[in-house]
């Protein structure tokens, strides 16, 4: 799926003006829809951006990590709950669990101990490890968002500890080898952009250093394209069941804090930032790393998503890209999917079942899909149930999620209600309950 004429005209716009604006040696970003990149928007000649061109992507590396633990966790090898120091001993943080470190609500200090580590060669693990004391707690758990690179610091380590494996390798085999992102590497492989400050007053280049983070590596020592970093968007979008379930992505998700409590714009889930735009909310990640600026931005429900690269630390380039996905979806929404007939109708048990309930005035209608019945309250709440025995079905999304729907019979076998949960719905609105 390409984006229409006008529709890319006004992205290319976009985007050359806020290379010429920003001040930005090269600028890529891409569109994802349905899977596959829809557009290329590039900007600059230092160097010319391709899809083949690798930038450092910085802190997006934390979303990939993420996506370890969970693995392990779905893996029953270890629960978002337990504390760090039963899977790292000697890290002297307490009660603090992995899941306040995956979403920032645990309080830790931003940085490790030493020279900024984004800038400086990285040490290894039990180095990292001996800096990690007590007093590096800022906050109570869940008093506040307080973003933390240490935190990811350890979660890798944990990783390591855990399967025995780098987490490079780790990361390889799991998630880059699966998805096909050939091109998303440990360290740059040419072609590569080399990253820049930008001096303010005289638009010099000034060239950064390109470090191997070591043990702080997993969050944001990775290099990738705009091909690859696509890939790894339309995975957050509609996730390959053999690298993570659909459900554990979704639970990733949700959010763990609310980083913005003026507005409620912003939060964190499992790995992954949340953002609020009107009535959508995005997820992904923005990344940093010196010379080198990098957006993930996707929104799942329409599997649409902005990635973008830029040379120049201190670009706004997520903010750029939340732009161009709210425009693209303004402009053009996606299509509805056709509707299809049922091919087969339900058992009459079923069948039975459809049509109008009530309960205090409040009408209800199931109707069947082919598989599940679909509950809708007033026409606007939507609810899923999945069969789970006679006369038993388990609500799997919307308000019911989660939640009984039992059938009530007569001496006859004729149903006469049903019972959501205790709140027990009649076929007439004059019946009681």
């Amino acid at each position: 799926m390409t984006l229409l004429p006008e529709t890319a005209r006004q992205i290319d716009n976009q985007v050359a003006q806020a290379q010429a604006e920003g001040h930005v040696p090269s600028l890529v970003l891409g569109v994802v829809r349905d899977g596959a990149l829809a557009h290329l928007a590039v900007a600059g000649e230092h160097p010319r951006p391709d899809l083949d061109l690798q930038y450092r992507v910085g802190s997006i590396s934390k979303t990939m990590t993420a996506t370890l633990v969970m693995q392990l966790r779905d893996a029953g090898r270890l629960a978002l709950d337990d504390r760090l120091e039963q899977h790292l001993p000697g890290t002297a943080l307490g009660a603090l669990t992995l899941r306040q470190l995956l979403g920032h609500a645990s309080g830790m200090q931003r940085e490790p101990e030493g020279d900024w580590w984004e800038r400086a060669e990285g040490v290894d693990l039990p180095t990292l490890l001996a800096g990690v004391t007590a007093d590096k707690i800022a906050y109570p758990p869940h008093t506040t968002y307080h973003y933390s690179n240490l935190a990811y610091g350890l979660l890798g380590g944990l990783l390591e500890r855990l399967t025995g494996t780098p987490w490079a390798e780790l990361l390889a085999d799991r998630v880059l080898g699966p998805l096909g992102m050939r091109r998303t590497t440990y360290a740059a492989t040419e072609p590569f952009a080399r990253g820049y400050v930008v001096h303010p007053w005289h638009h010099t280049l000034r060239e950064e250093p390109r470090t191997d983070t070591g043990a702080m590596a997993p969050a944001g020592q990775l290099w990738s394209t705009i091909e690859d970093l696509g890939r790894w968007a339309a995975f957050l979008a509609d996730p390959d069941p053999s690298v993570l379930a659909a459900e554990t992505l979704t639970e990733m998700c949700a959010p763990v804090v609310i980083s913005d409590l003026d507005s409620w714009t912003g939060g964190h889930g499992l790995g992954l930032e949340l953002y609020r735009d009107g009535e959508r909310v995005y997820v992904g990640h923005g990344g940093s790393m010196p010379g080198y600026v990098a957006a993930l931005v996707v929104h799942r429900a329409s599997r649409t998503a902005v990635v973008g690269f830029a040379n120049s630390y201190g670009f706004g380039i997520t903010t750029l890209a939340r732009r161009l996905l709210t425009s693209v979806l303004d402009t053009e929404p996606p299509v509805p999917q056709p509707w299809r007939p049922v091919t087969a109708a339900p058992a009459p048990e079923v069948a039975e079942l459809t049509g109008r309930w009530w309960w205090m005035g409040t009408s209800l209608d199931l109707r069947w899909d082919g598989g599940d019945l679909v509950a809708h309250v007033r026409g606007e709440r939507v609810s899923r149930f999945t069969a789970e025995g006679t006369d038993r079905w388990r609500g799997r999304s919307g308000p019911e999620n989660g939640e009984i729907l039992s059938v009530l019979r007569d001496d006859d076998g004729r149903a006469t209600a049903i019972d959501i949960a205790t709140f027990v719905f009649t076929r007439s609105p004059d019946e009681a309950p």
